[in-house]
């Protein structure tokens, strides 16, 4: 039997639409409350620093209003730890951020940054956050996640879904000898960035992932056909990665 693959909603870029001329439309939490109807398992919402698309009051509405669990990215701030704490969200995964990226562009070096990393992770732990770290597909990052007391880990699958002709297929082969390590020490595995219907079902079928959290795509699937039938799109071909069809 193939274990059920989850999937969180990424709803960032909703807000992104309405942060570009300002008002309350589109609504980030209409958007959630489509996808928990079109079968999302969960939703993800990323606030910035800067705020560049979620704010505030959207994660105090969403938490409040949404019958998922919320996973909340965040920096590892003070600032950032501070609103977890607050508004104790299902989960938080750590994510690398900077001021000029348009998107994050790549995955937390939890090996190099252990011991600033190390207080953010005991602190969202001890509040019951199960605390995820974003890290590239790479067996060290994934000892340091151990190390720290991480219980999740979330591969980056953008340089795979960005790669062509043979180098996508090294790129699929490096999360899949990640997803097993990640497995065989004990870490739950989750993994996103960047998927599209094109490159989702191989990281699907990957029995070790437990989860996908994907929102980009969706978002701008959804100018074309509608959110509920974006997301119900790409759960079915996630379900069909992991049935192996």
């Amino acid at each position: 039997m193939h274990r059920r693959l989850r999937l969180g909603v990424n709803i960032d870029h909703v807000a992104t639409i309405r942060n570009a001329r300002g008002g309350h439309f589109p609504d980030p939490l209409r958007a959630a409350m489509l996808a928990v109807e079109a079968g999302a398992d969960g939703i993800t919402a990323h606030l910035r620093e800067d705020r560049r698309h979620i704010s505030d009051a959207d994660i105090s509405k969403i938490r409040q209003a949404i019958p998922v669990p919320l996973n909340l990215e965040m920096a590892a701030t003070e600032e950032m730890l501070a609103i977890a704490l607050h508004h104790r969200p299902h989960a938080a995964c750590i994510v690398p951020e900077k001021r000029e990226e348009r998107t994050t562009e790549g995955g937390l070096d939890a090996a190099r940054g252990h011991n600033h990393l190390k207080p953010f992770v005991a602190a969202l732990g001890r509040a019951g956050i199960r605390v995820s770290l974003f890290v590239e597909p790479d067996l060290r990052q994934l000892d340091a996640a151990v190390s720290l007391g991480a219980p999740v880990v979330e591969l980056h699958t953008g340089a795979y879904c960005d790669a062509e002709d043979g180098r996508r297929e090294r790129e699929l082969e490096r999360i899949r000898e990640a997803a097993a390590h990640a497995e065989k020490v004990g870490l739950e595995c989750h993994a996103g960035h960047g998927l599209t219907y094109e490159t989702v079902k191989p990281i699907a079928a990957i029995p070790a992932i437990v989860e996908l959290n994907i929102g980009h795509f969706l978002v701008g699937e959804a100018i074309f056909v509608g959110l509920a039938e974006s997301i119900r799109g790409m759960r079915a071909l996630m379900d069909e990665g992991r049935a192996g069809r």
